[in-house]
């Protein structure tokens, strides 16, 4: 079996998810319900990237993205702080 390497492939979103749904919810001028967020993240482009390169882009940007999988949670958590 193999274990997990530091440099294993992981998903990014390209722009960060973070980015596309901060731009959809000015867009729209109001909160993004949940089904909106989980259409967004399954319309976005990824790409796979090794791990080190995803740590470091997150790194030039100046923040982590969501996990896909708790994108609405967290979304909930950080929008606040990102919203005009």
């Amino acid at each position: 079996m193999e274990r997990a390497g530091e440099d294993d492939l992981v998903i990014e979103f390209v722009p960060s998810l973070i980015a596309l749904l901060l731009a959809a919810e000015r867009s729209k001028g109001s909160p993004l319900v949940e089904e909106e967020v989980f259409d967004i993240r399954d319309g976005a482009t990824c790409i796979r990237t090794p791990r080190s390169l995803s740590e470091a882009m997150a790194e030039q940007r100046g923040y982590a993205d969501l996990d896909p999988e708790r994108c609405w949670e967290q979304w909930q958590a950080v929008r606040t702080e990102l919203v005009d």
